[in-house]
């Protein structure tokens, strides 16, 4: 009986899924530092300081994250459909960390040879597939 390969969710991260996860927090940060400015500038409006460092911070952590997430689309081999998702995850506020978890738990920030090593083997045909 072969070993039992790492679940997706325990393989190690690669360097471009590491940097991608750092990136996806600071975004995810900065635009919660963001809406708190917002929040004291408009509601309370005590003071526009928070919009000001946090309006530029996020801008370039937006910018950042896009970058970072293309990279890691093409050398990861995402695929169209986790890429868009990634992308998209930039817009609202903290969806790059549901990003960041969801493709680490689905293994899509490991390497991909990782990937392929932890994939299931099929079953040859004609033998019955068993439960693990």
């Amino acid at each position: 009986m072969p070993a039992a390969s790492p679940s997706p969710a325990r393989q190690p991260l690669s360097r471009t899924g590491r940097v991608y996860a750092v990136i996806a927090v600071i975004e995810a940060f900065t635009w919660a530092g963001l809406l708190v400015g917002m929040f004291l500038k408009y509601v309370t409006e005590t003071t526009e300081a928070g919009v000001w460092l946090f309006g530029r911070l996020h801008g370039a952590a937006f910018v950042a994250y896009v970058v970072v997430a293309l990279v890691a689309a093409v050398k990861l081999r995402w695929g169209w459909f986790r890429t868009l998702v990634a992308l998209a995850a930039a817009v609202p506020p903290l969806t790059t960390l549901l990003a960041e978890w969801w493709l680490r738990r689905t293994g899509h920030l490991s390497a991909p040879a990782d990937r392929a090593a932890a994939a299931p083997e099929p079953a040859p045909e004609g033998e019955p597939v068993s439960p693990r």
